[in-house]
């Protein structure tokens, strides 16, 4: 799901949600670059929030995906229209990077979701139904000068099921409920343990389950898994891609006051990409 915009402040040691809006604290850091190729994988993540007009709704997560010489925005489908949470932008903003050493040098690029042909965006659907993913391609030549780009292209799907093991380590990469290093404008990471066999269709859906803790605003963050083919250092993005995060999963008749929630998450499967940037 994606999540209202939050601000965050620093008391007594610990982050935690300010009622207004609260100015970041002018400290400059030191330019430093990510540590080694693998940490690239922050920047093909960008913060993604919903506008209506001038008013911003959500904060959610997303990726980049690009294939030829086409660049594309990966999200969950909910994040862009959602009809039963009566959530509908027109436009989209991203906070990209201007520096890969300096990583505080950042702005902001306006995405319309719609133009007067329709609908800018696309998204999924298989046998089973509607998949809650859907991706709109950027247009380059609009996007900010130096931008700081970097992208999974189709080499980094799995090719074949069986590289992934029941019980595999996976990380899901985004910005839960909005949280983020505002400074250098990076996601975070949160581990997540593969929760159903993959390769098969979770109750005959194109989605996959995972065993993680997340929160809203993290729908639309890609899942994935070391890339064990590709030594760090010799690929810019040494991951493979396994899925896109959409929600959590929870039993609809579970007792709020007896039992947990489960702690599973639906992802949907990455290979639908293929079919929607053709």
């Amino acid at each position: 799901m994606s999540v209202p915009p939050r601000n965050f402040t620093v008391g007594h040691g610990e982050w935690r949600a300010a009622s207004a809006s609260v100015a970041m604290p002018p400290t400059k850091a030191r330019p430093v670059a990510l540590p080694d190729t693998s940490a690239s994988l922050f920047l093909a993540v960008p913060r993604v929030c919903t506008y209506l007009g001038t008013t911003r709704l959500t904060c959610a997560s997303g990726f980049f995906f690009e294939r030829t010489s086409r660049l594309f925005l990966v999200t969950s489908r909910h994040v862009l229209f959602d009809e039963r949470g009566k959530h509908f932008p027109d436009r989209l903003e991203l906070e990209l990077h201007l520096d890969a050493i300096d990583l505080t040098l950042a702005t902001r690029f306006s995405v319309p979701l719609y133009h007067s042909a329709g609908a800018t965006w696309c998204q999924g659907r298989d046998s089973g139904g509607e998949v809650d993913v859907a991706v709109l391609e950027l247009d380059r030549g609009k996007m900010p000068a130096g931008s700081i780009i970097r992208a999974f292209t189709p080499a980094h799907l799995v090719k074949d099921d069986r590289e992934v093991c029941v019980g595999a380590s996976l990380l899901v990469v985004g910005f839960p409920l909005g949280f983020h290093d505002a400074l250098h404008h990076l996601p975070v990471l949160r581990h997540a343990v593969m929760a159903s066999p993959y390769g098969i269709r979770f109750q005959g859906q194109g989605l996959f389950l995972t065993d993680a803790r997340t929160h809203r605003g993290t729908s639309g963050a890609p899942v994935v898994m070391r890339d064990p083919d590709q030594a760090i250092g010799a690929a810019m993005l040494p991951w493979k891609l396994l899925g896109v995060h959409s929600s959590r999963m929870d039993m609809g008749d579970r007792d709020h006051e007896l039992d947990e929630s489960l702690g599973l998450n639906c992802a949907w499967y990455a290979d639908i990409l293929l079919a929607l940037t053709r």
